[in-house]
Parts: C-alpha cells; structure tokens; sequence
C-alpha cells in the first residue's frame, strides 16, 4: 500500500511539474533570445548613428573613425558587426552572408532581422540602414552615400550566433531541472510519511484484529491516522468489547452450573456409600465418578476459555519426568519399573494443566488396570515434520481386550474395557485434539502390552 502510495504521488507531481516546468523552461529560451536581439539592435542603431555622422564628413578619415568604433564593438564573445557601404566594401569583419534581397532591402531604408538559416552559419542578423552615409568611395563626394532616390546605401550588419543567442540558456534549465528534483523529492517525502501514517494506522488495526481472532479478547486499537481509520478502531473497539462481554458471561454461566452440579453429585456420592448393598453401591458409585470428572471437565473447560493467549504451552518432556517422579512411589509399591525417554524439551500447545491430567490419565490407567510388576515407558520425541510433540505410554502387560479392534472400542467416550467410566482416554483424545493432533490406541511392538500415542501440536517458543 505504502508503494502504491507513493507511486501515485509521484507520478502526480511529475505530471504536474512537467506541465508547469517545460512552458518555463520555453519562456528562459525565448526571453535569452529576445535579450540577445533587444541588444544587437541597440548596438546596430547606435553604429548607424556613429556612421552616418563619421561618413556624412567625407574623405577617408570617416572610414578610419568607423573602423576604430568597429574594432572596439568587435571583442571577444560580442556580437560581430560589420558596416557595408554602397560600393560593398566591407568596414570590420566580414558579415555572415545574406541574401541580395535581404541586403537591397535594407539598402531601401528598411530595418529588420534576418535568419540566413542554417546553411549560412544560422543566428540571426540585424540589418539598419544608414541614413545621410557619404563615403562610397576613396573620392566620394557629397551625396554618393544614397542612391539618386535618396536612399540608404549603406548598412549595418550585426550578426548574432547560436550561441549568443542562447548565451545562459543552459544554466537557466538546469536551475529549473533541480527546482523540478527538488519538488519532487520533496512531494515524495511528504507521500513517504502520509503513506507511512496511513500504513501503521492499518497495521495496528490488522494486528489488533489478529489478537482478538487468536482469543485475546482484550485487545484495543489506538485510534489514530485518517478519521476514517479512527473510526473504523473505535468500532473494533466497540465488538472487541461486545465480545469479551458475552464470553465472559457466558464463561461465568458455565462454571457457575458446574459448581452448582457438585453439591447434589456430592450427595449423590454420600447415598450411594449409605447403601447396604456392596455391589449396588460400587455400581452407583462408579456413576457418581463419572459424574464428578464430567463436572470437573467443564469445569477446566470454563477456566481455559478464560484463559490468556500463550499460557497454553508446555514443555512436553519436561512435564513427562515431572509427572513420572510424582507417580514413581506407587509404582514401586506395585513392583513395577518406570522408564522415562525424554531427551531434549518438546513445547506443546497444551496448558500445563491439561497436560497434567492427560498424563495422571494414562499412568493412571496403566496403574489400576494392568497385573502389579507390569513395566511402564513414557517416550517423548518430535514428529517426523516437527509440527507435533509426540507422548507415547506403553507396558508390558495384556495390553486391551481384542487387539486393535478392542482398542478402537476403548478409545470410545465412555467405553471402558476394565470396568471404569472410559473417560479417561476420552480426555486425552480431547485435549491432543484440540492442540492439532490426535491418539493412536494398538499394540506396543517392542513391549507386547497396550501403546497409547499421543500427538500435541507442537508451539514455537514466544
């Protein structure tokens, strides 16, 4: 955006210099020439005075007056001027050629410029006539200088060349060219921080809408740049506060029924352990379980939606070794051997929390469910493409009633192949879910019991 902002300035200004600069930079050339031309005429009618004064006295001093004046006119990077008199002899240097017609014209007493082009040296040439001239001849006399009409025979050429007739025209463009650079840079630095303005203030919008997608519902934009943009960030604003609101409540309702549930679970429980019947009472009791974890799920459920963006992740590994040494003393108790490979930290996205009870889950389940002295390895180890964490749990007992079909029927919501509620696995189904991954229930191959692997979606360190 920002590019296109600038190229769209930039362009603008250039046109628009480019409409303004190049009549400017015609004009600088047509004042020089016409500087050029004011002042050769000047000097041509000047010249013509001299001459006819110095000429109208005869003899041949007039002529070595005039050429003095000619030789004083005729320096370096002047304009050359020559004086024609009747006969064609030529006083001061030789003129640039012009035509017959041109040279009887100006003989007739007219004064004007001439372009000879640019076969003839091209400039132009100013061409006065001399009115009253005598000189002719070396024996002139009166009157010799003017044809029997009474008419000007002798004339004043001063000749202006291209590069007089140009002279500063090239400074004069090049001040212009670098006003033009110098609006032009400055019209795209002005574009750069209007642009640049512009851009942050969308940025941020685009990244405060980031955040909120991502969960973190408390998000805010700082309204600045146009006031369009202004509005827009109060009006995300506005719905980022709509729904931390409606979240929040409804957050709130779900753990307060959750809560509420607990006191008639907690009864239920005290009833059932008041039953004569052991069986009946271990059959209810098992429910009332189930239904106390349920509660406890939503429960965990509520709080994690609450949760704040990036709390949910864990070093698998570490956790592992942590939840394996917490659960080393029952197991020895039991005679049974933990063994724990988790070399190198594997983060997850999966709170500490969830993690922790997929893990008591598993053990859990290897504890109650298998013969005592059954061993137990926890494996941790990254995904072939390193986009998941992987936990394995395997032992070395029965493994699950019916091979893999069995397995499939115990990885079931509420399917349990020992007696149990079946939620554990449920749970660990869930949480490895929602992290991007999954679990696989079959058989350990280097162990023959039951292998349960988990893939946790794998989190790039903040």
């Amino acid at each position: 955006m920002r590019r296109q902002l600038l190229a769209l300035i930039g362009t603008t200004t250039a046109v628009v210099l480019a409409v303004l600069l190049v009549p400017l930079a015609l004009l600088v050339r047509s004042h020089a020439e016409d500087r050029a031309m004011t002042d050769a005429t000047e000097r041509a009618q000047s010249v013509a005075a001299v001459v006819g004064g110095s000429l109208g006295r005869g003899g041949s001093s007039g002529r070595e007056v005039v050429a003095g004046v000619l030789d004083g006119l005729n320096g370096k990077e002047q304009p050359r001027t020559s004086v024609v008199l009747a006969d064609d002899t030529v006083l001061g240097p030789r003129p640039v050629a012009v035509s017959d017609d041109a040279l009887a014209l100006a003989r007739h007493g007219r004064a004007f410029t001439y372009a000879p082009g640019q076969a003839r040296g091209g400039g132009r040439v100013v061409l006065v006539p001399v009115l009253g001239a005598q000189g002719g001849g070396a024996s002139s006399g009166p009157g010799q200088g003017a044809d029997a009409g009474g008419r000007s025979a002798t004339v004043v050429q001063v000749s202006v060349g291209e590069d007089r007739l140009h002279a500063g025209v090239l400074p004069s463009w090049l001040a212009v060219f670098g006003l033009g650079v110098a609006l032009m840079l400055l019209g795209l630095a002005f574009a750069d921080r209007l642009a640049a303005r512009i851009v942050r203030a969308t940025r941020q919008l685009a990244t405060v809408s980031d955040r909120l997608a991502a969960g973190e519902l408390t998000a805010r934009a700082e309204p600045v740049g146009p006031r369009e943009l202004r509005q827009l960030a109060g009006r995300l604003n506005e719905l980022g506060e709509r729904i931390d609101g409606l979240v929040t409540a409804e957050r709130e309702r779900g753990a307060d029924l959750a809560h509420r549930l607990r006191t008639p679970v907690a009864a239920l429980r005290l009833d059932a352990e008041g039953l004569r019947d052991a069986d009946e009472a271990a059959r209810i009791g098992d429910s009332v379980a189930a239904l106390e974890r349920s509660v406890d799920s939503v429960i965990r459920a509520a709080r994690r939606a609450g949760a704040a963006p990036g709390s949910r992740r864990c070093d698998l590994a570490e956790l592992v070794r942590e939840r394996a040494a917490f659960w080393v003393p029952l197991a020895e108790d039991q005679g049974r051997a933990v063994t724990v490979l988790a070399p190198r930290p594997a983060l997850v996205r999966v709170s500490a929390e969830d993690l922790t009870a997929v893990l008591d889950t598993l053990i859990g389940n290897v504890l109650d469910h298998t013969p005592e002295g059954t061993g137990l390895w926890l494996t941790v180890a990254a995904g072939a493409d390193g986009a998941f964490g992987v936990l394995t749990v395997e032992d070395d007992g029965p493994g699950f009633a019916g091979g893999g079909e069995g397995a499939a029927d115990v990885g079931a919501r509420g399917t349990s192949g020992a007696g149990s509620t079946g939620l554990g696995l449920d749970i660990a189904r869930t949480t490895a879910e929602d992290s991007g991954g999954g679990v696989t229930l079959g058989t350990s191959p280097d162990h023959g019991g039951a292998s349960v692997t988990c893939r946790f979606g794998a989190a790039t360190r903040p």
